[in-house]
C-alpha cells in the first residue's frame, strides 16, 4: 500500500477526520520538516475529490466535514442560492455571495460549507462537482477584441467569451447557441457558437431560443431517421397478423383535434344486453421500436413529445409517429388493445389485454363528435354509420363520470389558453375556449383503460411504471384550507389526512361563487405534481388506487416501456420480463418525470411568448379581468381567454400592505382580493420577461374610480 493510500485509509476509518495537517503529523509521528510531503499527499487526495479541506484548514470526506451537496440557483446580480439535495436535513436554501462562489455558476452541482453568521443561512462553495450547462442560448455581440454571448437565462450571470477568430463571420445582434469549452478561474467561461437562430428581434428566433434553452431539438440523428424509415418500409406482414386478434370487422374510430397527425388511440363500443363492451386500441409501437435499439435510446433521451403553437417536436421520427404507428383512417395498424366489459353502473366486470390489428373506419374530430351529439343534420348525414355509436360513447361517458365522482375524483375547472397560429396569415389567435364534451369522451375511456391495465399489472406484481399523484403535503393543505375559509367557506378536512373527496366537496360548494376559477387554481397549487414511479402509490386527483400511462406510446416513453413488459407477459415470459426490466423501470420513471417537466416548462414559456406577442396588438384596449394572483409587489389579473397581466403595486392609488395569509392587498379605503372583477386597460408588454402589464381602471361593482391619468 502506497503512502497516499495509507493516508486515505485513515480518513475512511475516521482516524484523520476533521484533522489539520499539523494534527495528522503528530498522529503519524512525522517530523515537522517532513510536513510538506504530507501536505502534497493531502493536496493530491483533494485534487482527486476523495477528501476536502474546509475554511479552518481541516481535512476529511464531505460527510465528515459536514459539506452540503446541492444545485446553485443564480441571480443576475452575481450571487446565488444553494438548494440542498437533502431536504430533510436542510429545510432552507443557503445564500452564497459572489466572492464565495469560486467560479461556480447557475445550475452547477456543488459541495458547499456553511458559514456561521448571525442568520446561519450563508455558505461558500468548496468544490464544483458538475457543470449545469454544456450549451447555452443568448444574444451574440462582438467588438474589435472578441465576441460575447449574453445568456437569455438571467440567473446565469456571466457572458460567454468567444475568440474573435471563431466568430468573425457571425454578425452582431443575433440569437445563438454557444457550446461552453472552458472555465478559466476568475474569468468568463469560454465557448464557441454552434448554431445561429436568427436576429434578436425576430419572433421565431425568440421562440427557437426558448426551445434550445431546454435542450430540445426538431431533428433526429441521421442513423435514427434511417432506422425509422426501415421500420416503416417493414410495414405489416402475414406473420405479424397471424398471432393477433383481428378487429378489422369492428367499427373502430379515432377522435382527435383537426390538426392531429400522430394518432395513437382508437375506440370501439357496443352493447351486450345491459353491458358495454369497450375496446381501447393503442398503437403497438414496440413492434417497430425494439428495446435498447437506436430508436429506443433516442426515445428514452427525449422522454416525451413537446407541443408548441406552430410545431411539434416528436419523441419518435415522423416515419413512425405520423406513419406506420399512427392509427390512420382506412389503414391496417397493429395495436395493443384493452377490452373491457362494463356494467350499467360503470364497473369493469371483466377485461382482457390482447395484441390486435385494426382498421380505423373514421378519423373523427372533437368538432364533428360535438355536432353529432347536438344533432347537426349535415354532420349526422355525413356520418350516418357512426351516429348511434357516438350516442353510445356519450351514454357510457356520463356513467363513468358519475362513478368517478362518487369515488371522489377531483375535476378542476381550469381554462387553458388555446393558442392558434395561422401560418398563411402569420397571425396568432387566442379565442375564449371551452373544452368540448367530446374531449371528455376520450378522456374517460383512456383513464379507464389506464386504470384497468395498471390494476392487472399490480395484481401479478410485475415490474412496471405507474403514474402516481401523492396527496398534498400537510403545509400546503393547511394553506389551502385557510384560503378557502377566507372565502367564507366551512372547511373541516384534516390537513395531514386529506382525501380526494374533501377537495371535491369544496369545489362543489364553491361552483356558483365568483371566486370559483381562482379557487381551482389555488387548489391545483396546493397539490403535488404527478410523476412516474415503479411503486404504486395511487393517484390522488383521480381518486384511483392504481393508475398508469398506457394509451400514448407514440409520444410518451413510459407507455412505450410498459407495452414491452405487458407483451412479454402475454407471451408467457414473466420471469424474463422481471429480469430484464426490474432495474430499468426505476431509471425510466426518473428520466421520464424529468423530461416531462422539461417539456412542460418549455411549452409554458413558448406559450407566454405567443401571449405577449398577441397582447402587443391590443395595447390600449379596455376590458374586464379577474384577480388571479396577489403578491407584495402587485396584482395578477386574468382575461376571459386565460391571458394573465400584471398590475404593479406602485400603479395603484394609495398605499397597500400585503396580507399573505388571506392573499390580498389592504389599503386605507380599498382592498384587493383573489377572485374580484376589475376593469383594466392593456398598458404595455415586456418581451424580455414575456409579461403583459395592465393598468387598473376600477373594481367592478364598486363606485367607479378611475386611477388613470389620461394625458
Amino acid at each position: 500500500m502506497s503512502a497516499k493510500e495509507r493516508v486515505y485509509a485513515c480518513f475512511t476509518d475516521g482516524t484523520f477526520a476533521g484533522k489539520t495537517a499539523s494534527e495528522i503529523c503528530k498522529i503519524m509521528h512525522i517530523p515537522y520538516r517532513e510536513k510538506t510531503r504530507l501536505e502534497a499527499l493531502l493536496a493530491d487526495l483533494c485534487e482527486e475529490g476523495k477528501i476536502y479541506q474546509n475554511e479552518a484548514g481541516r481535512y476529511g470526506t464531505s460527510e465528515q466535514l459536514g459539506f452540503i451537496k446541492g444545485i446553485l440557483s443564480g441571480n443576475e446580480r452575481g450571487f446565488a442560492f444553494l438548494i440542498p439535495d437533502n431536504k430533510e436535513a436542510y429545510q432552507k436554501d443557503f445564500f452564497i455571495p459572489k466572492k464565495s462562489l469560486r467560479g461556480a455558476l447557475h445550475g452547477d452541482v456543488v459541495l458547499a460549507e456553511q458559514v456561521y453568521s448571525e442568520s446561519n443561512d450563508e455558505a461558500r462553495v468548496v468544490q464544483i462537482l458538475q457543470r449545469g450547462y454544456e450549451t447555452i442560448v443568448g444574444t451574440f455581440r462582438k467588438d474589435r477584441r472578441a465576441g460575447y454571448l449574453t445568456p437569455d437565462e438571467r440567473k446565469y450571470s456571466s457572458d460567454i467569451y468567444i475568440p474573435l477568430a471563431d466568430c468573425s463571420r457571425i454578425k452582431s445582434g443575433v440569437k445563438a447557441v454557444a457550446k461552453i469549452t472552458s472555465y478559466p478561474y476568475g474569468k468568463s467561461p469560454g465557448g464557441e457558437i454552434i448554431e445561429v437562430l436568427g436576429d434578436e428581434d425576430d419572433f421565431f428566433a425568440a421562440e427557437l431560443s426558448i426551445i434550445r434553452s431546454y435542450r430540445l431539438h426538431e431533428n433526429f440523428p441521421e442513423a435514427v431517421e434511417k432506422e425509422a424509415e426501415k421500420q416503416q418500409r417493414r410495414g405489416i406482414t402475414a406473420s405479424d397478423i397471424a398471432a393477433r386478434r383481428d378487429f378489422r370487422d369492428k367499427t373502430i374510430v379515432t377522435i382527435d383535434g383537426e390538426d392531429t397527425r400522430d394518432i395513437d388511440d382508437a375506440i370501439s363500443l357496443e352493447k351486450d344486453g345491459e353491458d358495454y363492451l369497450l375496446g381501447v386500441h393503442i398503437a403497438d409501437v414496440t413492434h417497430y421500436v425494439a428495446f435498447n435499439s437506436l430508436l429506443d435510446k433516442e426515445a428514452f433521451d427525449r422522454g416525451t413529445s413537446a407541443y408548441f403553437p406552430d410545431r411539434v417536436l416528436p419523441m419518435l421520427p415522423r416515419a413512425l409517429s405520423n406513419g406506420i404507428c399512427s392509427l390512420n383512417e382506412g389503414e391496417d395498424r397493429l395495436t395493443l388493445s384493452c377490452l373491457m366489459r362494463i356494467d350499467k353502473k360503470g364497473t369493469v366486470k371483466d377485461s382482457e389485454i390482447v395484441e390486435g390489428i385494426i382498421r380505423s373506419a373514421k378519423k373523427m374530430t372533437y368538432t364533428e363528435v360535438t355536432k353529432i351529439l347536438e344533432k347537426d343534420e349535415e354532420t349526422c348525414a355525413k356520418n350516418a354509420f357512426i351516429t348511434d355509436t357516438v350516442a353510445l360513447f356519450a351514454e357510457l361517458t356520463e356513467i363513468l363520470q358519475t362513478k368517478r365522482k362518487q369515488k371522489g375524483a377531483i375535476t378542476l375547472d381550469i381554462k387553458e389558453a388555446k393558442i392558434l397560429f395561422d401560418e398563411k396569415k402569420q397571425e396568432i389567435v387566442i379565442p375564449d375556449y371551452k373544452r368540448p364534451f367530446s374531449y371528455e369522451i376520450i378522456e374517460a375511456f383512456m383513464v379507464l383503460a389506464n386504470e384497468t391495465v395498471a390494476s392487472y399489472m399490480a395484481a401479478i406484481e410485475a415490474p412496471f411504471i405507474y403514474r402516481i399523484h401523492e396527496k398534498p403535503i400537510e403545509e400546503k393543505a393547511v394553506a389551502f384550507r385557510a384560503f378557502a375559509a377566507t372565502l367564507g367557506m366551512t372547511v373541516r378536512f384534516r390537513a395531514d389526512e386529506v382525501k380526494p373527496y374533501d377537495y371535491q366537496k369544496i369545489l362543489e360548494a364553491a361552483k356558483d361563487m365568483p371566486s370559483f376559477p381562482v379557487l381551482n387554481r389555488v387548489m391545483l397549487r396546493s397539490m403535488q405534481k404527478a410523476r412516474y414511479s415503479p411503486d404504486n402509490l395511487g393517484h390522488f386527483g383521480l381518486a384511483s388506487d392504481c393508475y398508469c400511462h398506457f394509451t400514448s406510446p407514440i409520444r410518451r416513453y413510459p407507455d412505450l416501456c410498459i407495452h414491452r413488459i405487458i407483451k412479454e407477459i402475454l407471451h408467457g415470459k414473466y420471469d424474463e420480463a422481471t429480469e430484464k426490466y426490474s432495474d430499468f423501470v426505476q431509471r425510466a420513471a426518473t428520466q421520464s418525470s424529468d423530461r416531462e417537466r422539461r417539456a412542460a416548462d418549455a411549452e409554458r414559456d413558448v406559450d407566454d411568448l405567443y401571449k405577449t406577442m398577441y397582447m402587443s396588438e391590443h395595447i390600449g384596449e379596455v376590458t374586464e379581468a379577474i384577480i388571479s394572483g396577489v403578491t407584495s409587489f402587485g396584482l395578477f389579473a386574468e382575461l376571459p381567454n386565460t391571458i394573465e397581466g400584471f398590475i404593479p403595486i406602485e400603479s395603484l392609488y394609495g398605499e397597500f400592505a400585503f396580507d399573505a395569509e388571506r392573499l390580498r392587498l389592504v389599503g386605507r379605503t380599498e382592498t384587493y382580493t383573489l377572485g374580484e372583477r376589475l376593469k383594466i386597460k392593456v398598458a404595455d408588454v415586456d418581451f424580455y420577461r414575456r409579461r403583459t402589464q395592465f393598468r387598473l381602471l376600477q373594481k367592478i361593482g364598486n363606485t367607479p374610480t378611475v386611477y388613470e391619468n389620461n394625458e
